[in-house]
């Protein structure tokens, strides 16, 4: 099916699947991925990788429209098979590495997918929960776990000697391309259906300043926006990736120039701590041209002046699709920048009222361009509902503008956590804390850190006749949580503090954030990291 409406892109300009194949025809030589070992793929390498890929998980019994579980570090692996589920026009479900526990059951369950593909290291935790829909898992990078309620398949089924079959239909820029999974806030994570539009949308008409000479630092993972975004950003333009495994420090211009990036995305902490190194007759010889700086720092313009590069801001979510960006180095504090064309905004009341320019609320979107904007939360019309009422997609941010149409993230209006680049939902915190059996009740509420962004603590309340040892509690919670869930603070209370209806008044521990009988973890010496993959 086609479509005359002039703002949607063309299936060509869009689609994963009629972008490679472009690009292995026109440019086949180019580069798309370098790798840190050396190795690199040209665009007719990756199609060829991809097809192989595709026609292994076509055999498997892959279809156009199913769901595909994939559970793998950044890397050459999760390029691939993220790339062939959408050449097959099947779903890409990613999930979050460090995910385990009651928080990876649902995601399994919420994914509806039979077929995974799952790295060695991880797939033993599927042992402690439902399966749910999923029989059968590709497990790459050694052997598969004992588990008789799944079907197991060596990573050579990745590798067949043969090529896929045809689609049933074409792939549209309205199909589904993945399903992203976003921190819940009164309620579990949620699935973002995202189309090819809104990925194009995002991604590529938001960031003019990318061109087919640019190559993209990749350090940010595939199961994230902040990840698969700017890679798509690269396949569109026809411009290249160096696939590295995550930021470090003490490396990042030594990486950046030995990969010759000429872009990457700095997020939270990663400002500071490159500022923190000291200043060297090096600074300026790099082949870094432009990065996003999100959120935009007070030290954004020291940033910019003395690696001598532009930066550019922006406000995004899983859910939308890049709606407001600023021109290279704005001089204003907090910006986040302003609206392009194609979307409305509006800075509203608690009853989606607008309110005075200058004056705090909440930012509400929509746009122009049918599909340009999330597809709902997969499986959850309540949550849909509740996001896009009155025909406006709501944000759960507080925003406010000023006479010349800037706009300044103010602050969370949702009940969610932000800490290293991570959504936390203080919701499943809690869920987990309460699963101890000294605990009555928890509320998880976010606190300043010293550094950037937030950090974790958790208020509780006891049992009758119950004792905590906070270490105790951290033990309890590591096998059952992601490692940047758990709390860096714990508080033990007499009681929560409720309002006459019985609803814990959060706003208030907030406020008071880290008392003096509070327990800091990282005081007591107790650090907690992620878990290496694969040596990754």
């Amino acid at each position: 099916m086609t479509t005359t409406d002039p703002r949607m892109p063309s299936p060509d300009d869009c689609v994963i699947r009629h972008i490679l194949e472009k690009h292995a025809r026109d440019i086949p030589d180019a580069p798309f991925a370098v790798f840190t070992d050396g190795n690199q793929w040209t665009y007719a390498d990756t199609l060829a990788k991809v097809r192989q890929t595709a026609a292994g998980l076509q055999a498997l019994g892959v279809k156009q429209g199913d769901h595909v579980f994939c559970w793998l570090p950044t890397g050459a692996d999760c390029l691939r098979v993220w790339f062939a589920i959408n050449y097959l026009g099947a779903v890409y479900v990613p999930a979050n590495l460090a995910y385990k526990g009651g928080l990876l059951e649902h995601v399994v369950q919420l994914s509806d997918a039979k077929i995974g593909v799952v790295h060695a290291d991880l797939a033993p935790r599927l042992k402690d929960v439902e399966l749910h829909w999923l029989t059968d898992l590709v497990i790459l990078e050694g052997a598969p776990p004992d588990d008789p309620r799944l079907a197991f398949h060596t990573a050579e089924v990745l590798e067949p000697d043969q090529q896929p079959t045809d689609l049933e239909r074409p792939i549209e820029p309205w199909d589904i391309a993945y399903v992203i999974f976003t921190s819940g806030t009164t309620g579990p994570s949620k699935g973002v259906l995202t189309s090819y539009t809104q990925i194009w949308t995002q991604n590529v008409e938001s960031l003019p300043f990318i061109t087919g000479d640019d190559r993209f630092m990749m350090t940010l993972p595939l199961f994230h926006v902040g990840g698969t975004g700017p890679v798509y950003a690269m396949l569109s333009n026809g411009a290249s990736v160096a696939v590295v495994e995550s930021f470090s420090t003490e490396n990042f211009w030594q990486t950046i120039d030995e990969t010759q990036s000429t872009y990457c995305v700095l997020l939270g902490v990663m400002t500071p701590f490159l500022l923190a190194q000291p200043p060297s007759d090096q600074d300026r010889l790099h082949t870094l041209k432009q990065a996003l700086m999100v959120p935009w720092a007070d030290d954004a313009k020291q940033f910019a002046e003395r690696f001598d590069i532009k930066l550019y801001t922006l406000f995004n979510m899983t859910e939308i699709s890049t709606p407001i960006v600023s021109e290279p180095n704005p001089p204003q504090l907090g910006i986040a920048g302003t609206l392009r064309e194609g979307f409305d905004a509006r800075i509203v009341d608690d009853n989606d009222c607008e309110v005075p320019i200058g004056t705090v609320g909440e930012l509400i979107l929509r746009s122009d361009r049918t599909w340009a904007m999330n597809s709902g939360y997969y499986k959850n019309p309540e949550a849909t509902v509740e996001a896009w009422r009155n025909g406006w997609f709501h944000t759960g941010d507080a925003f406010r503008m000023d006479d010349e149409g800037n706009y300044y993230f103010v602050d969370r209006i949702k009940d969610a956590i932000r800490r290293r680049g991570e959504n936390i939902s203080s919701f499943e915190v809690e869920a987990e804390v309460q699963m101890h059996p000294a605990i009555q009740e928890a509320a998880a509420v976010a606190v300043k850190s010293e550094v950037s962004e937030d950090e974790v603590m958790v208020c509780v309340s006891l049992a009758p006749d119950q004792t905590l040892d906070p270490v105790e509690l951290l033990e309890f919670l590591q096998p059952r949580m992601a490692h940047f869930m758990i709390p860096r603070y714990v508080r033990v209370m007499d009681d929560l503090p409720k309002t006459p209806t019985s609803k814990v008044q959060k706003h208030l521990l907030k406020a008071e954030g880290v008392t003096p009988d509070t327990w800091d973890r990282e005081a007591a010496g107790i650090k907690i990291k992620r878990e290496k993959i694969g040596g990754h």
